[in-house]
Formats: C-alpha cells, sequence, structure tokens
C-alpha cells in the first residue's frame, strides 16, 4: 500500500481539524480511525508526522488528533510494530511535556496516549518516560500522571518499577515549589500505593509472588515523612486534601512500628483538617484506613487519642447536610464507618463518650448521637451485647424530645434495638410505647415533594414509626412476648386514638400467631395484667371507633378484624356468631369509599350488637357492657358522630337489660350529664331514649318526666351544680332536647301502650317545655320534629280517625309561621320538610282547617319550595339533593292531603291554579317541580276519581292548553310529566262522560307510547311526538273546549321557553288541520295572529306558523309574490327568506317561480366595468342587481325539500345557468351601497345568506345539487375543499375538476344535456366561461372514460371533437386544459387511446414547444400528460417520438422549480417503463447518464422530486440487467417506504460495482458535477455517493478515478459553509484509503 497517498489522505483531513462545527471535527477524527482501522501504523506514523510539522498547531486541535490516536491504539495495540510504537511513544512523550501548564486536556490526551501503548509496550513507555523523569530535576507533571495512571491500570507490571521510582522521587519531593505540582505528586504517590495494595491482595496472580510490603517501606516512609512534615500543613486546600488522600493508603504499607510511632502526630492532623475544609470525604475516608490500619497493628496510640477521634467524629456527624449529594451521604458513611472501628476496639470508651451527649437539649448533637448509636447497634452487636441495659436507660430524655428530627432518629434506633433483643431487657416497654405514641401523631396534610425530590409524608415521623410497628410485629419473633398482649393497653387511651389502625393491624398479626401456638397462650389472663383493658372496654372502644371507618387509615376494618379474633378473650358464646357477622361486614366496607358509604346504613349493620346481647343471654355480663359504655362517654366529646352512635349502642344495651334499676339509673344519669349544647349529642340522647323506650316505655317516660319536673328550667338554683347560672339560650337548648326525646319515644314506642300515653305525658310535655316564645332554631328544628314524629305515630295507629286534636289549627299555624321565616335563596335545614310532613299528618286529624286556611297553607308550602334555587355543586351538594327530594315529597303528600277533602273540578282547579305561576316561570328548574306536582295531583285525582252524576269538566281546554306546550320544554322531565298531565286529563275527560275507571282508551292510551319520544331531545323526534300528542287531544277534545285550548296555546308562542314556544305552533297546525272544518269563520283571525306573532317575535320558531299563511296567498298570486319579494332590500333578511322558501311547498307553484326567477338572472348583464378601468388602471368589476336578486332568491327556493320534483325537471337549465354564473362572478364586487349594508350587516346580526355574487351562485349551485338528489356530488366536492376553490381565482379550475368528477361518479345520466349546454359556451365573449367549461369538459374526459359511462351515453366522439376544437383557443389555460382533457383518456380503456394515438402524441408533443417561455405551463401539462399516456400507445407511435422527447426533458432534471424536476423524472421513468425491447440498447445510455442524477435527488429537498426518483430508478433498474440491484431497488423504493438513504445508497454502490465495475469513473465524474449543486442536501449526498463507490470498487479499478481531481474537489467540499457537506467529504476522504 502506497505510504505518501495515506500520508496524502491523512493531511487532507488533518487539515480539516480545525473546522468551526464540532461534529465536522467529530467526522474528520472518525475518518482518521477509519485510516486507523485499514492501516493503523501508516496512520498513526502520517498523525506523528502531522504533529511534528505543525508546531503551531493550536491545542484544542492537537488534543483531537491525539484522543485519534489512542482510539486507534486502544483497538490495534497488538497491531503495532515496535518502530511505529517508537515514534508514537517519542511523540506522546514530547507533546505531554511541551507546556508546563498543569491539567490541560491536551497534556492528559497525550499521556492516555502513552498509557495505551504501554499496556503492550510497557518497557518502552516506561524507558521514555522515566528519561524525562530524571534524578535530582523537576519532572513534568504530566509524566507523574502517565506513572501514576500506568500503575492503576497495569498494576501488575509496574509495580516491579515501582521501588526505583520511589527512591528517584523521594528527592524530588523537596525540589517541588509549585502547590498544583505537589498535588500530582501526592495522587501518585496515592495510586502507587493502591496498586502495591492490591497487588499484594492478589499474590496469587502476580507475576512475582515473593514481593512483600517491606519492599516499599523505607520509601514509603520517607514519602509520608516529607508530605506530613512539609505539604500536609499548606495553605492551598486542594494540596491539603491530596495529602491526606494519599496517607490513607500509604498507612498500610509504613512498617508497624513506624505507623505507632507517627500515629500521635498523624490522627491529630488528619483531624484538624475537619477544621479546614467543607467537602471532607477525603479526609474521612483516609482516616478510616488510617484507622484500619493502626486497629490491624493492634495500637496502643489509639486509647490516647480516642477523645480527641471521638470529638470529631460527632461533629462531622453532627453537621447539618444542606443537600442529599452523593459525596455528602458517603462522607457521612465513612465517618460512621470510622466509628464502627473504634466500637470494636474501645466499646466502653465509645459508650462513654456517646450516651451523655444524648442529654444534650441541642437539636443536632441529639439527632446525630442517635444516629451513630444506631449504627453501632447494628455494626458492632457483639460488642455492644452486655451494654443493652446501659444504652436502654441512656434513652430517657431523647424520648422526651419533641423535635420531629429527633423523634425520627429515636424511632430508627429503637427499630434497631428491636432486632438485636433491647426491647425483651427491662424498660423495653418504654419504647414500645414510645413508637405508639409517634403512631397516634395527626397525620399529615398532603404536601408538596422536597426540594430533592422525597416524599416528605412518606418520611414523617408518623409514617416512620407506623412502618416500624408493623415491621417489628410482624418480622421480629423476638418480640412476640414483648407486644402481646402489652399493644392492648393502647387501645382504649384516648390520646392513643391516632395509633388505632396500626395498633389493631399489629394485634391481629400476634393474635393470630397465638392461636397457632394454642389456646393456653392466646387466652389473656386479665387479673395478671391489672393494666389491661377489660373485654367490655375492648369491645366498647373497637365498636365505637368502627362507627367512622374510613378515618385513621381505615380503622374501621382494622378494629373489626381485632374484635372477630379477640372473641374467645370476650365471651366464650361470640365465636360463631361474629365468625359469620365480621366478614360480612369488612365485605361491605371493601366495596364502598368513605364518599359512597352510607353512615346510617353503617350504623344499623354495626348494631348487630343486638344480636350479640340476644346471643349473649346474661344480665350482668350485660349490665356491666352498659356501664363501660357510660363510662366511657367522656372519651367522646371531642368526636360528636362516634360519640351519638355510643348512645345507640347504650341505648340498644339498655333495652336488652332486664334490671329495671339499673336502667333508670343509666337513664337518670344520662340525662344529668348529657352536654345539650352539642347537636350531634343531643340527637344521640334522643336516640338513645328511643330505642330504650321500645322495652321500657313506662321507666324511660317516668326519666323524663322526673327531669322536666325539676329546678333546670330556672335561672336561679338548681338542684344540680351543674345546671348553675345556666343561661336562657342553655335552657332552650335543653328544652330542645327533651323535646326530641319524647319525640323519639313516641316514635319507637309500641303503638298501643303510646296513644295511652301520647295526649297525658307525651303532648303535654313537649306543650310544658313549648311553652314560651321561640327563639332558637335548634328549639325550632326539635319542636317540629317531635311533632311530626308524634303525628305520624298518631295517625298510624288502629284509633287514629276518632283522635280530636283541639289544638290543631294553632299548631297548623305555627308551622306556617316557621315555613314564612325559612329564607327563600337557600335550603340548609330540615325544618321546611318536617313542617310540611308534620302538617301533613295533622290535615287528616279532626277537626277539619278552614278554606282559606288551606289557601295560606298551599301558597306558602309552594313559595317555600318552587322559588328554591337549583342544587349546588360542591362538596354539601349531595347533601343538599337529599334534603330537597325529601322536603318536595313532605309538599306532595300535603298537596294530596289537601286535595283529598275537596275531590271535585273545582278543587282541582284550585289546585292547578296554585301551581299556574310555576308552570310558566321562566326558570327551568322551578317548571319542572311544578309540573311534577301536577303529575302527581292529577294523578292522585284520578285513582280517587268518583263521579256520581254526568257533569261536565268546563275548564279541560284551559287545562289542556296549560300543559300540553310543557311536552316540548328543554328539561326532559319535564316533558315527561307534561305528558302525564294531558294523559290524565283526557282520562278525568273519559270519567266525567261516563266510562268506567278501569276503561281504557285506545286513542288517549297512545300518550304512553308517544311518552318514550319525548326522552330523545332531537327536535325532529321531539316535535313529532308533540305533532301526534295533538292528533290524540284533536280527537277526544270537545268542539266548545277548542277555541279556548287554540287560545291558550297562542299565547304560549311568546314562551320564554322556545321549545314550548315551537310546540305549541306544531300542535296549532295539528289541530287546525284535524279540526280545521269547525273554525272556517276564525281563520283571518288566526293568521291575523300569526302575522302579528312574525312582526312582533324574533324567535325563528315562530316563522313556520306563518309561512303557512303566506303559501295560501302566492298560490293565487305567484308573479305578484315573486315581483315584490325581489324588490325587498339585499341582503334578505331571515323572514323573507323564510317566506322565499315557502313558495316552493307544491310543485306547479315552484315551476312557475324558478322559471320566473331563470328569467330574470339571465336577463341582464352579470357584471359591469368600473370607472376606474376607463382611467387606464385595474378594472373592477360590480354585480348587477337583479341577477344578484335573483340567484339569491333561486337559492332559497332550491334549498326548499319540497321543490325536489320541479328542480328535476328544470335541471340542464339550471346546472349551465348557476355553473357560468359562478365563473363570471368571481372577483366581482358588490355595488359600494351593498358593500356598506353587508359589513353593517355582519357587524350588527349575520345575513341569511351571503351576499358576495360569487359565494351566493355557489350555494344556489350547491342548493341545486342538494335537491336533486346529488347529495353525494355535493359532499364529495366539500370533502375535496371544491367549494371553496370554486370562489378563489387560483383555484378555480380545480373546483370545477372536482365538481366534474363529482358529477361524472354520482349524476352520470345527467351529463349528455349538461354536456349539450354547455358546448353552446364555446364562443363565449367571457374568457372566464371558456376556460370553466373546457376545465369541466376536460374533466369528464378522465372519469367518464374510467367508468365507461362514455360507451353507455356514447359521449367520446363528442368529447374529442369539442376539446380538439380548442386546441387553437387563443388563451393559454384552454389549451393547457385540453392537453389535460386530452391525457385523461389515458385513465381509460387502452383501445381508445390506441384508437386515437397519433392524434394525442401529436398533441401533447407540440405542447412541449408551446410558446416561448422556458418553464411554459402548457408544456409541463403536455409532460404529465405524456406520462399517462405512453402505457397506452401503439409502439410505433411511441418511436416515433421517444428520441426528441427524452432530449426534450434532460434539462428539467435540475429545474429550479419542483413541478418541473418532478414531471420530467416521471416522465423519464414512464419513458423507461414502455421502451419497446428494440430499443434499449439506445435507452441504456439513457439509464447510465440519468442514474446519478436521480439517486442524487432522492435526497431532493422537495417531496415529489424525491418520489419521482424512486419510481424512475425502479423504471430504469431492468434495463440494466442485474437481479440483486433490481431487487435492492424494490426493496427500498417501495413507495411510502421511508427510506435510509446511507443505508441504500451503499447496497446500490456495492452491486453497481460488483456488476458495472467499468463505469466507476463515469459515475464519480457525474457526482463531481453534483458537487456544486444548489441544494444543500444533493451536495452532500454526491460525495457520500462518491465515498460508497470507493468503499465496494476493487483496488484495480482506481485507474479509472481521476484521484489528484477527487481529492482537490473534496478539499474544496471541506470549506463548504454547510457543516453536513464538510462531514460527508471527511467521511468519503476516509474511505480512499483503498485505492492506496
Amino acid at each position: 500500500m502506497s505510504r505518501p497517498y495515506i500520508k496524502k489522505l491523512s493531511f487532507t483531513l488533518l487539515d480539516s481539524i480545525t473546522d468551526k462545527d464540532p461534529m465536522v471535527q467529530e467526522q474528520v477524527c472518525s475518518a482518521l480511525c477509519s485510516l486507523g482501522e485499514a492501516q493503523p501504523d501508516e496512520t498513526l506514523r502520517a498523525c506523528e508526522e502531522y504533529l511534528r510539522q505543525h508546531d503551531k498547531l493550536a491545542h484544542p486541535y492537537r488534543t483531537k488528533i491525539l484522543r485519534a490516536m489512542e482510539t486507534i491504539l486502544s483497538s490495534h495495540i497488538h497491531d503495532l510494530d515496535k518502530d511505529t510504537a517508537s515514534a508514537v511513544i517519542l511523540l506522546a512523550s514530547s507533546e505531554m511535556t511541551r507546556t508546563k501548564e498543569l491539567d490541560c486536556d491536551w497534556q492528559q490526551a497525550a499521556s492516555s496516549v502513552l498509557v495505551a501503548v504501554g499496556k503492550r509496550f510497557t518497557n518502552q513507555v516506561m524507558e521514555e518516560v522515566l528519561n524525562r523523569f530524571q534524578p535530582g530535576m523537576l519532572p513534568h507533571s504530566s509524566v507523574l500522571h502517565t506513572l501514576a495512571n500506568l500503575s492503576m491500570s497495569n498494576a501488575f507490571d509496574m509495580v516491579p518499577f515501582l521501588p526505583s521510582i520511589l527512591s528517584t522521587m523521594l528527592p524530588m519531593l523537596g525540589m517541588a515549589k509549585q502547590d498544583a505540582l505537589k498535588v500530582v505528586f501526592c495522587c501518585a504517590l496515592q495510586h502507587f500505593s493502591e496498586s502495591i495494595l492490591e497487588y499484594l491482595a492478589n499474590l496469587d496472580q502476580a507475576p512475582d509472588p515473593t514481593v512483600r510490603k517491606d519492599t516499599f517501606g523505607a520509601d514509603i516512609f520517607g514519602a509520608y515523612d516529607f508530605l506530613f512534615h512539609h505539604w500536609l500543613q499548606s495553605r492551598d486546600a486542594k494540596l491539603r486534601l491530596a495529602v491526606v488522600a494519599a496517607l490513607g493508603p500509604m498507612s498500610h504499607l509504613l512498617p508497624s512500628e513506624r505507623l505507632e510511632e507517627q500515629l500521635p502526630k498523624l490522627l491529630p492532623a488528619v483531624l484538624g483538617l475537619y477544621k479546614k475544609h467543607a467537602e471532607t470525604f477525603q479526609i474521612s475516608k483516609s482516616l478510616g484506613q488510617i484507622l484500619e490500619a493502626a486497629v490491624n497493628v493492634s495500637s496502643r496510640t489509639l486509647e490516647v487519642q480516642l477523645e480527641a477521634l471521638l470529638v470529631a467524629l460527632h461533629s462531622q456527624i453532627c453537621v447539618p447536610v444542606e443537600s442529599s449529594s452523593p459525596l455528602v451521604m458517603n462522607s457521612q458513611k465513612e465517618v460512621l464507618r470510622c466509628f464502627t472501628v473504634l466500637a470494636c476496639c474501645s466499646p466502653d470508651r465509645l459508650l462513654a463518650f456517646l450516651l451523655p451527649r444524648l442529654d444534650t437539649n441541642n437539636e443536632r448533637l441529639r439527632v446525630g448521637t442517635l444516629q451513630i448509636l444506631r449504627h453501632i447497634v447494628n455494626s458492632a452487636a457483639a460488642q455492644m451485647e452486655i451494654k443493652k441495659p446501659f444504652i436502654l436507660s441512656s434513652m430517657r430524655l431523647p424520648l422526651l424530645d419533641t423535635n420531629d428530627k429527633v423523634k425520627r432518629a429515636v424511632v430508627q434506633v429503637i427499630s434497631a434495638m428491636a432486632h438485636h433483643g433491647y426491647l425483651e431487657q427491662p424498660g423495653g416497654e418504654v419504647m414500645v410505647e414510645y413508637i405508639v405514641q409517634q403512631c397516634a401523631l395527626p397525620a399529615e396534610e398532603p404536601q408538596k415533594p422536597g426540594p430533592d425530590g422525597e416524599d416528605l409524608a412518606a418520611d414523617s415521623v408518623r409514617a416512620v414509626s407506623i412502618r416500624t410497628l408493623y415491621l417489628v410485629s410482624t418480622t421480629v419473633d423476638r418480640m412476640n412476648s414483648v407486644l402481646w398482649p402489652y399493644l392492648l393497653e393502647f387501645l382504649t387511651p384516648v390520646r392513643f386514638t391516632g395509633a388505632l389502625t396500626p395498633l389493631c393491624r399489629s394485634l391481629v398479626h400476634l393474635a393470630l400467631k397465638r392461636q397457632e401456638a394454642g389456646a393456653d397462650d392466646f387466652l389473656i389472663q386479665y387479673n395478671a395484667n391489672a393494666n389491661l383493658p377489660s373485654p367490655f372496654a375492648l369491645t366498647t372502644r373497637l365498636l365505637v371507633v368502627s362507627s367512622n371507618p374510613y378515618l385513621g387509615d381505615g380503622r374501621g376494618a382494622a378494629s373489626l378484624r381485632l374484635l372477630k379474633v379477640m372473641h374467645q378473650n370476650i365471651h366464650p358464646l361470640l365465636g360463631q356468631r361474629w365468625e359469620t357477622t365480621m366478614p360480612v361486614l369488612l365485605e361491605y366496607l371493601d366495596e364502598h369509599t368513605e364518599e359512597t358509604l352510607s353512615l346510617k346504613e353503617w350504623e344499623e349493620k354495626l348494631l348487630f350488637l343486638r344480636d350479640t346481647l340476644i346471643m349473649v343471654s346474661d344480665n350482668v355480663w350485660i349490665c356491666q357492657l352498659s356501664q363501660e359504655m357510660c363510662k366511657q362517654l367522656p372519651s367522646y366529646s371531642g368526636t360528636p358522630q362516634e360519640k351519638n352512635f355510643l348512645y345507640k349502642c347504650i341505648g340498644t344495651t339498655l333495652g336488652a337489660a332486664s334490671s329495671k334499676e339499673v336502667v333508670r339509673k343509666h337513664l337518670r344519669e344520662l340525662l344529668e350529664t348529657a352536654r345539650y349544647q352539642e347537636e350531634t349529642e343531643k340527637e344521640g340522647l334522643a336516640c338513645c331514649f328511643g330505642i330504650c323506650a321500645i322495652t321500657h316505655l313506662e321507666d324511660t317516660l317516668a326519666q323524663l318526666e322526673d327531669f322536666v319536673r325539676s329546678d333546670v328550667f330556672r335561672k336561679s338554683t338548681s338542684i344540680f351544680s351543674i345546671f348553675k347560672d345556666r343561661s336562657e339560650h342553655e335552657v332552650e337548648k335543653l328544652k330542645s332536647s327533651l323535646i326530641l326525646c319524647y319525640g323519639h319515644v313516641a316514635a319507637q314506642a309500641p303503638r298501643e301502650l303510646m296513644l295511652a300515653k301520647v295526649e297525658s305525658d307525651i303532648l303535654r310535655s313537649i306543650f310544658q317545655c313549648f311553652n314560651t316564645k321561640v327563639g332558637d332554631p335548634a328549639l325550632k328544628l326539635c319542636l317540629v320534629q317531635s311533632l311530626c314524629m308524634v303525628s305520624q305515630a298518631m295517625c298510624s295507629g288502629a284509633q287514629a280517625s276518632s283522635f280530636h286534636f283541639s289544638r290543631k289549627a294553632e299548631l297548623v299555624a305555627q308551622m306556617m309561621e316557621f315555613i314564612r321565616a325559612e329564607p327563600q335563596d337557600y335550603l340548609r335545614t330540615p325544618i321546611r320538610k318536617k313542617a310540611m310532613l308534620a302538617c301533613t299528618y295533622l290535615v287528616t286529624l279532626e277537626p277539619a282547617l278552614e278554606e282559606q286556611t288551606q289557601a295560606d297553607v298551599i301558597h306558602s308550602c309552594l313559595h317555600s319550595v318552587m322559588a328554591l334555587p337549583p342544587g349546588p355543586e360542591g362538596e354539601d351538594g349531595v347533601c343538599q339533593e337529599s334534603l330537597y327530594l325529601d322536603t318536595v315529597c313532605a309538599l306532595e303528600d300535603l298537596l294530596t292531603s289537601l286535595l283529598r277533602q275537596n275531590m271535585t273540578p273545582q278543587g282541582l282547579q284550585i289546585m292547578v291554579e296554585h301551581l299556574s305561576p310555576w308552570i310558566k316561570s321562566p326558570r327551568g328548574h322551578e317548571r319542572a317541580r311544578a309540573l311534577g306536582l301536577g303529575a302527581c295531583l292529577l294523578q292522585f285525582f284520578l285513582e280517587h276519581l268518583q263521579v256520581s252524576t254526568l257533569v261536565p269538566f268546563h275548564n279541560l281546554g284551559l287545562l289542556v292548553g296549560l300543559f300540553a306546550p310543557r311536552c316540548a320544554d328543554t328539561w326532559t322531565t319535564t316533558r315527561q310529566e307534561a305528558v302525564g298531565c294531558v294523559y290524565s286529563l283526557l282520562y278525568l275527560q273519559l270519567g266525567y262522560e261516563g266510562f268506567s275507571r278501569d276503561h281504557r282508551d285506545d286513542v288517549a292510551e297512545r300518550l304512553l307510547t308517544l311518552k318514550d319520544g319525548l326522552v330523545h331531545a332531537d327536535p325532529t323526534i321531539l316535535f313529532h311526538t308533540c305533532h301526534s300528542i295533538a292528533q290524540v287531544i284533536a280527537k277526544r277534545l270537545p268542539s266548545d273546549q277548542l277555541i279556548s285550548l287554540l287560545l291558550t296555546m297562542f299565547e304560549s308562542l311568546g314562551d320564554p321557553d322556545k321549545n314550548c314556544s315551537r310546540a305549541a305552533t306544531v300542535m296549532i297546525n295539528c289541530l287546525l288541520k284535524e279540526r280545521g272544518n269547525v273554525l272556517l269563520e276564525k281563520v283571518p283571525e288566526i293568521v291575523s295572529v300569526l302575522r302579528a306573532k312574525l312582526r312582533d317575535t324574533q324567535e325563528e320558531h315562530v316563522l313556520p306558523a306563518a309561512q303557512h299563511s303566506v303559501y295560501l296567498l302566492a298560490s293565487q298570486h305567484c308573479e305578484a309574490v315573486v315581483s315584490s319579494l325581489l324588490g325587498s332590500p339585499l341582503p334578505f333578511d331571515s323572514h323573507t327568506c323564510a317566506l322565499w322558501r315557502a313558495l316552493a311547498v307544491e310543485p306547479s307553484l315552484t315551476a312557475q317561480v324558478l322559471e320566473l326567477l331563470l328569467e330574470k338572472m339571465s336577463k341582464d348583464v352579470p357584471f359591469k366595468e368600473s370607472r376606474a378601468f376607463l382611467l387606464g388602471s385595474t378594472a373592477d368589476r360590480v354585480a348587477t342587481l337583479l341577477p344578484l336578486a335573483a340567484t339569491c332568491a333561486l337559492n332559497e327556493v332550491l334549498s326548499a325539500p319540497s321543490s325536489g320534483t320541479v328542480v328535476l325537471e328544470l335541471y340542464p337549465q339550471l346546472f349551465v345557468a348557476l355553473l357560468l354564473r359562478v365563473s363570471c362572478t368571481v372577483g366581482v364586487q358588490l355595488p359600494r351601497n351593498l358593500q356598506a349594508k353587508e359589513r353593517k350587516s355582519t357587524s350588527l346580526a349575520k345575513a341569511a345568506r351571503n351576499l358576495d355574487p360569487c359565494s351566493s351562485a355557489v350555494d344556489a349551485l350547491q342548493a341545486l345539487l342538494l335537491r336533486s338528489g346529488s347529495q353525494d356530488v355535493l359532499r364529495c366536492v366539500e370533502l375535496e375543499g371544491g367549494w371553496e376553490l370554486l370562489r378563489t381565482s387560483a383555484g378555480h379550475e380545480d373546483g370545477v375538476a372536482q365538481l366534474a368528477s363529482s358529477m361524472a361518479k354520482y349524476a352520470g345520466p345527467r351529463l349528455p344535456l349538461v354536456m349539450k349546454a354547455l358546448g353552446c359556451t364555446q364562443n363565449s365573449v367571457y374568457e372566464i366561461q371558456r376556460v370553466t367549461s373546457t376545465a369541466f369538459l376536460a374533466e369528464l374526459c378522465l372519469q367518464l372514460l374510467s367508468s365507461n359511462v362514455v360507451n353507455d351515453l356514447m359521449l367520446l366522439e363528442p368529447l374529442l371533437d369539442n376539446l380538439t376544437a380548442r386546441l387553437k383557443d387563443s388563451s393559454a389555460s384552454v389549451r393547457r386544459l385540453v392537453l389535460r382533457g386530452l391525457a385523461n383518456m389515458a385513465s381509460g380503456s387502452p383501445d381508445k387511446v390506441q384508437a386515437h394515438g397519433p392524434q394525442l402524441m401529436t398533441a401533447m408533443v407540440s405542447g412541449l414547444d408551446d410558446g416561448d417561455e422556458p418553464h411554459s405551463l402548457v408544456a409541463l401539462e403536455a409532460m404529465v400528460g405524456l406520462s399517462r399516456l405512453l402505457d397506452l400507445v401503439e409502439p410505433w407511435d411511441l418511436r416515433l417520438v421517444l428520441l426528441h422527447t427524452t432530449i426534450r426533458i434532460r434539462p428539467f432534471f435540475d429545474s429550479e422549480k419542483v413541478e418541473f424536476r418532478t414531471a420530467s423524472i416521471r416522465l423519464f421513468g414512464h419513458l423507461n417503463k414502455a421502451c419497446p425491447g428494440e430499443c434499449e440498447d439506445v435507452f441504456l445510455e439513457q439509464v447510465v447518464g440519468g442514474l446519478v442524477p436521480l439517486l442524487l435527488h432522492l435526497r431532493d429537498p422537495q417531496v415529489p422530486v424525491a418520489s419521482a426518483c424512486k419510481f424512475a430508478l425502479c423504471m430504469c433498474v431492468p434495463h440494466l440487467e442485474c437481479a440483486e440491484l433490481a431487487a435492492a431497488f424494490y426493496k427500498y423504493l417501495q413507495e411510502g417506504r421511508s427510506v435510509h438513504f446511507g443505508e441504500f445508497l451503499n447496497s446500490t454502490c456495492k452491486h453497481l460495482m460488483h456488476h458495472f465495475p467499468d463505469l466507476l469513473g463515469r459515475l464519480v465524474s457525474t457526482n463531481l458535477f453534483y458537487f456544486k449543486s444548489s441544494w444543500d442536501d444533493v451536495r452532500a449526498a454526491a460525495p457520500m455517493f462518491t465515498g460508497f463507490l470507493v468503499l465496494h470498487a476493487e483496488p484495480e479499478q482506481r485507474t479509472q478515478v481521476d484521484l489528484e481531481q477527487l481529492i482537490v474537489a473534496l478539499q474544496l467540499l471541506l470549506k463548504d459553509p454547510v457543516p453536513g457537506v464538510r462531514e460527508k467529504a471527511a467521511e468519503t476522504l476516509g474511505r480512499l484509503v483503498k485505492f492506496a
């Protein structure tokens, strides 16, 4: 291989190493490495020579060259010859020492080269390096770096050199003056020591196993002595750290006696560095090494230095850590490692130092000490075994610390102690209690992650304690006897409530372990453990906390599981019962969440206590349980909900007790100790008394009576001290509680016993408590609630009908006062509901209420409920919704109770009159509520209707007119209820007509089936259903009620709910249609009303009511209506447009209207030239008014669905007229007066239609297509954006083509008459109309041929004649469109093209030469057309134009215009594809000539060009007759596949050079032309192409390539402004090594 050639390539690349772009520099280095891969010796020599010749090359570039050399050496060190190695060693040594700067990249790169060579040529490298490491002379710092790195990378070969190196180095230490050089010496000594230690640790693998530590002792000590005495005290921090880093490993190599001698000085010196450095990792690491070395030699000096060591190390642990970086964490670990070493050698001294520091109040000191203590408990377990009691006693003060950091550290220490048996010692229980206390801390609020991303909540004291407790109780077996049953003591104290869940979980685990061990181990001896809670305390506590099950991380489930496991320790008879009950409760909790759980249902399930008490059936046990429950009541003052549940449990337990003495005693105590100010406790107390009254009514009432008679109501002295100085407010609280108790007693007590007591005891006591002016809302609510419960109890009794309530009217009036006092804007309390329920029960009792009183009740209750706003959204939304529904139900019950008192049409009318304002309310929620109430009342009235004589239902029309329009209300519920109301009304009419209650009318029953249609919000379904409902009404409504119904519905036209207004119009029309025969004389009146509504009401939905009348008028006066409407101001308003559409109802009328409008549209010129044109400026075209108005009107009429039949008859005339109208209005402006009006209408309110002349014509054309059944045409053009294109000058042709294409696809049978009409436009005076018609015909040629419609309709010849006749048109656009149309024949049958081949080819070739422009659009169209036709013409016809066409299109390959590049390249592909066999020899030259441009243009910036190249290459490749190349082309160039250009080009060049090696020179020279391409990607692809050709060419082909010219060209590319081009040039230069 030619050395000069490699040198030239290398030098060319190296000259580009100074490129400004980093990527190019990297590519140059990569190319150098490629050269090195092929010829490492020559490349390394070239690099070495280049560096020697270019002394002034900047350091960064020298560094890159050296890095490349290192890469080559790393891969080919074993292939390197000795001479090259020597040269490289000398170069690297020189480069390394050329500058005296320290620690620069250049020196490091040179040093790395030496280290890489030294892996094989260690002796040669050492010889060169040692030459620069002479005794008596300070070496270059890089020399030391190199020696150190060599020792680390190759310890086995380097350690034998170290004795001499060390002996030479020692005298140099005193000569070093610069601190940076001293640092290098220290690093070298550190690495030397580490390599020696590695060598000694692996003597079994070492080449010389006789080496001993003593060999290096003297030299290491000498170095140590100098470093310690001279450099360790330096002011330079970096030097001090380097010294201490070296002293650590060096201490292991010092002789034992020397180490013992130096320790008294060494240790204080190292410890002193802590005060001088913030980064202490290296100090701690070296100190740990020194301590280990001292322990290894059993040093006695440590005892003397121990105190100082401990103080220094302790301060390092206690120093605040500002970050959790790895360096800081590693430093902490090294300090703790030092403590481990000290703990193993001096445990007593260490504890004597640490434990007193636990008594300090300083947070840092205490946390640090605890951290050390935890570490030594874990790491020095053997030494700490006998110290356990001492350590435990020292934890007394830290346990009292309230600091969170200290707490967390204490918990971690306790966790370590648990694993090592500390907690089994006396005093271990204190540690367990501490953990439980931390578990009981309040749960933390969710916090954002900390600054380092840690989860603060997960590391909180509580979270750590919970994890620790569970871990200790489940994984540390030795802790079982410590924790069981000791943990039970923490269940009942309130201060440990927060720890209940973790406690229960741990206790369940421990209990199950005990059960597995045997019954004796599990049963608790309560007598032997006086501090343990009793079974009654456990049962009460766990049951009560379960009432709020999701608090405290799910303490309900945890408590129930513990109860289930503990059943044997609670009562022996509970096992089987609880085994079946508890799993059901736990499953219920799993199925719900805190949001979905109903507390009321859950509490009811928890009162399985009843079954438990029945199962026990032991009065003594039950009494003890009740006593414990009462005892625990004060504990729950802070948790009202749980206290409420405890009251229920007490009531349940007292109800099960058979001892009346115990019951009376506990009830009395409850009344005396209750906190009446708390609402929840008040409710709980009442529930307790109610539950107890089920079995102890007499005793319960007696205790309440005694309490009521006491002095507690007086403000003066009371017999109970707790009631002294009670305020009026407190007395009312007390009264409300007692009233509530009486209510619950009445509700729960047996009915037969309660009725005997209600008047004499219960009501009397309630009235006694209420015998003052009510001011407290709570007292109001309690009174209402109690009276409601008492009334309900009375009504449900068997003797209710005979009960006479004398104070009924007074109480009803009081209830109304309460209701009216409630605020109207929100619903917060159940006072309304309770008061209405009380009235509901009260009105049924004797005596009856007066009429005025009833009216006041109805009005007040309706206004109180109906006016409420919709339910709020938010946290209380669910509660508000539930309260509202309950209130509405109470109102329904009250109204039906009142209606029951007057079951007549008049009584019903009274109720509906009260509801009427709410039914017509503009607020939807009020309408919905009113309709719901109305439906309820009507249904009730119907169910209880009893007609004894036939009487008219005189108000039926009014009622139906009120409810029927609501069938279309915007609220679905309202619609449903409205149908129900109409249904009920019709059956009421049938009832009054004498039909029986069970009679079913087929017509009325249709309403039930129609009701389903009102669920849908779809207006079509909705109003169709309303129409059907109106039909039902029309059939069953008496004639005398019809006019009142219509007049009522006319009023609904202005209903604020638009849907109801629309429904009224639908129903009015239906009624007019069905019953108009009886309203003949009323028609003028009806039409007048509708006109007035149209004039006064701006809502569009009123228009359909007026359109029918307009139609009647137009049927008699068509021409006059059309003329008058055309005179309407433009743009037409929405009412005018609607009236136009009304004219298309009937076909004969529609035909007259359309013919009149076509005449008006064609009568005048489409536009006029503005005056500006006469002055020489650009012409402005202004639309004329009459055609514009006719076009807009035509659009409206065609928009009416009923015009379809007439449109089909006039289709050709309409289509051509509108298409030409579109063409001649493109760019046409409105008159100035209409422009101003258009802007005003746009700013104020959008006009019904767009007034722009072209847009209005397009809209009319769309309406025509839609109405003629050509929806597919309309949709197809819309999807392609054709309608927008039609409106613009630039896209008009494409829009016409899309319209023609869609017409051919979906409206073919209509085209003959359309084409005939278009033929008349050939001589149009408007060029745009000729262009439009030609574009339409050209596209038809494509679509008709491809669909064979041309054969069916015999349209081909007329089409061709029409098109060819336009070839000589003066318009270039027309000529271009003619070529497009002729080329469109290619999409049809081949025989059609062949039959007209000469004619078609002549037209296309002439188009190539059309005009004098170099980029004629006609020529472009000709190329596109030829591409489509070539495959279909006869070979002879192709032969005549082949050569001319190929030559004519070749210049377009590199055209600046993307369209011409795309079309010419694609045509070239088609020429290859269509070329007959005998033409292949001629075309092979063309293929070879076009191969390089086509391949390079795959990187063209324009995607269409690249796609055309893919096609052309696939068409060219068969002419090359190379199967492998063809396979590669087809693999990579599939359409739609993303091409990895480099991979594809590599494969292509491989096959080209394998099968066509003689083409190398031609291909390379063609590529050289593209080295100057204007496209960056193409210019970058050309050298890459060349590089791949060279890569795959055989060396003997080098004669085809002018290497000198190629290298010069590549050198120029290396200066290209685009970095990517320079990269590829450098890469190719690297490949040229093949031609060396």
